[in-house]
């Protein structure tokens, strides 16, 4: 009979705590007065929660700190020398592609709160000449761009669109209140548009 109230006191534990409950019961008959040992493990489910929230989280851009994206290009362009042409605020960090000589791509990231580079490595993309092509004849450079579109907000990406009769600088803001807004910007003139894929 004790055993049976165990085996429901145990049960409902599981079911009030929201967690898993093991019980681990020591034989003996009705006379044995040793108590089970109960665990409850809520602590799992509450990390797990955490989990999703940062996995989710890992998809958002970061907050910006001190670093806008034009000192991220220029600390970037410092260390790898060549042609920036996209800059990204994620993960924690400005990660910036940069072409350099021939057909050699770097990624470099960028602390966003100090602008100190954290890193570089050799990419491996086929498209060097026609970034070359899309950058001919042009005078707006990436971080320019990014100057230019910081009057619309905090910039969280500067990418060169090279594809079509459309061509220029794509650049992403944020508002304080986190409202994000598509910019093109003029190759030639820095002219700052909406995007009208954004409208």
């Amino acid at each position: 009979m004790k055993r049976n109230i165990v085996i429901a006191v145990v049960t409902a534990a599981a079911l009030v705590g929201g967690g898993t409950a093991t019980a681990l019961a020591v034989s003996g008959d009705d006379d044995d007065a040793s108590a089970p040992v109960t665990r409850t493990d809520d602590d799992r489910d509450d990390r797990d929660d955490r989990d999703d929230r940062s996995d989710d989280d890992s998809d958002r851009a970061a907050a910006p700190g001190d670093v806008t994206a034009a000192d991220a290009i220029a600390a970037a362009l410092k260390h790898t020398p060549g042609t920036a042409v996209s800059a990204e605020l994620d993960d924690g960090s400005w990660e910036i592609d940069v072409l350099g000589k021939g057909d050699t791509w770097h990624s470099v990231r960028v602390d966003p709160g100090t602008g100190k580079v954290l890193g570089s490595s050799k990419d491996d993309e086929d498209d060097a000449a026609e970034v070359r092509a899309a950058l001919k004849g042009t005078s707006v450079t990436a971080e320019q761009a990014a100057k230019a579109a910081a009057a619309k907000g905090t910039v969280v990406s500067v990418d060169l669109d090279d594809d079509g009769d459309d061509r220029g600088w794509e650049a992403e803001t944020r508002a304080s209140g986190g409202d994000g807004q598509d910019w093109s910007v003029g190759l030639t003139t820095a002219s700052v548009t909406a995007d009208r894929d954004d409208d």
